[in-house]
């Protein structure tokens, strides 16, 4: 039979749908691109916030049209499975098979079943129930790690340490969906890596809900920078990069390494969410200006072509214009090279809901397109630093229309970052494709650079 699937989500998310195609393969099912084509479609889910769950939501509706044509089975999975299970299954019977989170460890028993037995498998409703922390939840098997198909390309993979997250901000519904944060252990993590390599993989992105609290759980202390360490010994992985790292679990240890190990991009992905500390502690975050402002200091000057990622909260409730005011004044001084910013999601069963003084809709959305034009021009002016600049840059396309190859610098996390656009030449040289190259920066735009080869 031909299998389709939908990806939704985070990069984490996609590592199970990976796991997912992998175990298809495996069974001998044919993976296709067309869910025209597909006799069952799967589609992994994310019910993160408000935007995500609707995207979900739609997504299934459009691909359960498919069930009057060729698909004979639709199979959803992922976060919005775990946190609306019972609801899903009563509203929407033209899914045959609904699969939570915690029932991962038996994923393919349940596909199974539906299949060969060619039945609707579906749980009876439970009662509806206010959103709790909940149990551990079971961890992909290291065979299903080493036997998921990549999807990301010939180029660079995810390389995913832990499972879920324990610490607990007010506006994030992450622990009640995946549970408490868990670590792998570090020998299933380097076999992994060293898989990857074998497959020709040149950069691995290493990533959880935190990574800074990886190996907090099973050796009582973090772990990520030995952890790195011991990946950039592995031949043939030329990059590794970080995301995701809280700004109290980033150590002396770990900028460290950062700052000494050329395959690791000097590159901090630090989601601090605000600056106010009385909104900082309406979130349940750990840190405070003060903390967060050394922070950025002790690693900028550790690290001087340092690149600073962060995300940002606008519209949390009780944000004020004083607030909101000193949120801006903070990234003028901070000049992030990169930002992302998030507009307030009131998630039903978190503390952060049923706070006073939710912020109107339509302030959240001024608020937010103030601190994006902000930052359009701050990555603007960092940008300019570059012009004239060489960098080695990891060609992974052409366009198109076959005028430019595009690439990224070390600098540059794929589909969150900018691109590097280097015009080809009377020749093209397809080897360039998938391979690193030496170029000079010759101009700058908002986010993008262009280049010419050395």
């Amino acid at each position: 039979m031909k299998v389709g699937f939908v990806h939704l989500g985070c990069s984490k998310n996609l590592i199970d749908t990976e796991a997912t195609i992998g175990l298809f393969k495996k069974n001998k099912f044919e993976i296709v691109n067309d869910e025209t084509k597909a006799e069952i479609i799967v589609i992994n889910t994310c019910g993160f916030i408000d935007t995500a769950k609707e995207e979900a939501i739609n997504t299934i509706l459009e691909m359960a049209q498919y069930k009057n044509q060729k698909c004979r089975y639709l199979i959803v999975m992922g976060c919005l499975v775990q946190r609306y299970y019972e609801e899903l299954i009563k509203e929407i019977p033209e899914v045959d098979l609904f699969i939570k989170i915690e029932e991962y460890d038996k994923l393919w028993d349940k596909i199974e079943d539906l299949i060969k037995r060619d039945i609707v498998v579906k749980s009876k409703p439970k009662a509806s129930k206010k959103i709790t922390e909940i149990p551990e939840m079971p961890m992909l098997t290291q065979e299903e790690f080493l036997n998921r198909t990549i999807t990301t390309g010939n180029n660079y993979a995810y390389l995913k340490i832990g499972e879920g997250c324990s610490n607990k901000c007010t506006y994030c519904a992450i622990p009640y969906i995946r549970g408490p944060f868990v670590s792998r252990t570090k020998e299933d993590i380097i076999e992994e890596a060293k898989q990857l390599a074998k497959k020709g993989i040149k950069e691995l992105i290493i990533i959880a809900q935190d990574t800074t609290k990886y190996g907090i759980d099973l050796y009582g202390k973090s772990k990520l920078a030995e952890l790195l360490h011991e990946i950039s010994k592995i031949e043939g992985i030329q990059w590794i990069r970080f995301l995701y790292s809280y700004p109290e679990g980033i150590t002396e240890e770990l900028i460290e390494e950062v700052a000494n190990n050329p395959k690791i991009a000097n590159y901090f992905d630090i989601p601090i969410q605000h600056i106010a500390d009385c909104i900082l502690k309406k979130m349940n975050r750990r840190t405070n200006k003060k903390q967060i402002q050394n922070l950025l200091t002790k690693i900028r000057n550790k690290i001087p072509d340092v690149t600073l990622r962060t995300s940002l909260i606008v519209g949390f409730p009780g944000e004020t214009k004083e607030n909101f005011q000193e949120l801006l004044d903070f990234i003028k001084e901070a000049k992030f090279d990169k930002l992302g910013t998030f507009m307030y999601s009131k998630e039903e069963g978190t503390p952060a809901a049923r706070l006073p003084e939710q912020i109107h809709g339509n302030t959240k959305k001024a608020r937010y397109h103030q601190v994006m034009k902000l930052q359009q021009e701050i990555s603007r002016t960092n940008l300019a630093k570059k012009l004239h600049q060489e960098y080695e840059v990891l060609i992974e396309e052409i366009s198109f229309d076959g005028k430019y190859y595009i690439g990224r610098t070390m600098q540059d996390v794929p589909d969150m970052d900018g691109l590097v656009y280097i015009k080809v030449g009377k020749i093209q040289d397809e080897n360039v494709i998938g391979n690193f190259v030496r170029v000079k920066v010759t101009q700058i735009s908002n986010y993008d650079m262009m280049a010419e080869i050395i």
